[in-house]
């Protein structure tokens, strides 16, 4: 292809010649004139295992040019990559000057340009940003219309610094939001080489994939500081116990307990997060990140509790009551919290969950009911037929298979509020319903 790369910082650098190098004709464009200059002479101007070698072998080829024409360059390429900056301001917020700029630049330069051109921004932008700023920006600059007369995409990139060259070949995935299927046409066959999973998905999604990898990667360090603090304070050997913990590839290291839903209950992990706290708390180490675990829990189920009340209806059904799906455990059961504050609030409540049937009840369980919350266990009903044709509001906190069947044939007119994700994303049961919202999609 003929590719243009408008920002020969970081990211756009590494792109312009691994780009090169597969074959394709690259233009780097920038007006900082030293960057094009060492470009032109075929040096790298960023610091970068082997890419001074890709530079020097693409430029003497011809694949690799620079200059700072962006009007040229937009002319002669049909796919135009914008990796410019984004800098954070003081407040947190994002300067998308750069972003725009370039962005103007090249609708001006698209009014009087044939054939059809694919902009593709690699530069990391907050959900909303394309939709907001980098569409607007081209259509009234070149007085055209994004989908129709040319093509925009936003493909988050996944390089890290002392290996980009291998990131840039190696990607754990490629993600390529599109407003259009030619456009994203367009890009899929930029990465047809790569073996990484490819995925085409809408643009804030796109957008907010960056986000999601690096408070990840922040989070992952500052855990691993605090346990190493807490460890060395309990003459613990942090580097080993951290050795251990990535050893479990089941649960620590995968995707267990990374999917959006309810809050988290249960007998191990409340008590083993309030007592690791509370240790650090005497041994007098401060763990901002683990002492906040709880109060984030708390807030998601003051977040179901808030979408209960907008409904504005005071009839509630809660399908399932112990803390996970498949179990009669209602220790620290955040669904149990749920019940117990829409008691508190006057709403009339009715309660199913096939696995906690009082009469069926021994044991630790029963006395919990019993004793602890016999004003829920007042409320259970024995069949969910019973629920539903109490409820106005049904609350599904467990997707068993039962419930899946009987909310299928729920009146239009009864609002659904899932907690659980009744199915893969956009196939849940009644998501294209006005009255369904589901806690976090």
């Amino acid at each position: 292809m003929q590719i243009a790369v408008f920002g020969l910082g970081y990211v756009g650098v590494v792109s312009a010649a691994c780009l090169a190098r597969d074959g394709h004709s690259v233009v780097g464009v920038d007006p900082n004139s030293l960057k094009v200059d060492l470009l032109r002479q075929g040096k790298s101007p960023i610091v970068e295992p082997e890419l001074e070698e890709l530079i020097v072998a693409a430029v003497a080829s011809g694949r690799l040019v620079a200059g700072s024409d962006a009007a040229a360059a937009v002319n002669q390429c049909e796919l135009l990559l914008v990796c410019v900056g984004t800098p954070g301001q003081p407040n947190g917020s994002l300067d998308l000057s750069y972003v725009r700029r370039v962005v103007q630049q090249i609708g001006t330069a698209l009014a009087g340009a044939s054939g059809y051109k694919v902009i593709v921004i690699r530069s990391t932008l907050l959900p909303g940003s394309m939709q907001s700023v980098v569409i607007p920006a081209l259509e009234e600059s070149s007085g055209r219309r994004a989908g129709t007369d040319f093509g925009v995409c936003i493909n988050p990139e996944f390089l890290r610094e002392g290996s980009a060259i291998y990131d840039f070949d190696h990607p754990p995935k490629t993600v390529i939001g599109a407003c259009d299927e030619r456009a994203a046409a367009t890009v899929r066959e930029l990465y047809a080489r790569l073996s990484a999973p490819l995925i085409v998905t809408d643009l804030r999604t796109a957008e907010m994939v960056k986000y999601v990898d690096n408070s990840w990667h922040a989070l992952k360090v500052t855990f691993a500081n605090e346990v190493g603090r807490l460890c060395k304070a309990m003459g613990v050997d942090a580097r080993l116990a951290m050795r251990l913990f990535c050893m479990d590839t089941k649960l620590n290291i995968s995707s267990a307990y990374l999917r959006p839903g309810f809050a988290f209950g249960g007998s191990c992990l409340p008590k083993d997060v309030r007592a690791l706290t509370y240790q650090g708390r005497l041994l007098d180490v401060d763990t901002p990140v683990l002492s906040s675990i709880l109060a984030s829990n708390q807030l998601h189920i003051a977040h179901a509790l808030a979408m209960i009340r907008a409904t504005g209806r005071r009839r509630v059904g809660l399908l399932g009551l112990s803390f996970k799906e498949g179990t009669d455990d209602l220790r620290e059961s955040p669904v149990v919290t749920l019940a117990e504050q829409l008691i508190g609030k006057g709403y009339e409540l009715a309660v199913y969950d096939r696995n906690v049937r009082l009469a069926s009840l021994m044991g630790a369980n029963r006395e919990y009911i019993l004793n602890h919350i016999p004003h829920i266990g007042r409320l259970m009903v024995d069949r969910a037929e019973q629920l539903l044709e109490h409820a106005e509001v049904v609350v599904v906190a467990s997707a068993e298979g039962e419930v899946r069947a009987l909310l299928e044939k729920l009146p239009a007119e009864k609002s659904i509020i899932d907690l659980v994700g009744m199915r893969s994303a956009g196939e849940g049961v009644g998501e294209s319903r006005q009255t369904y919202a589901g806690i976090a999609w």
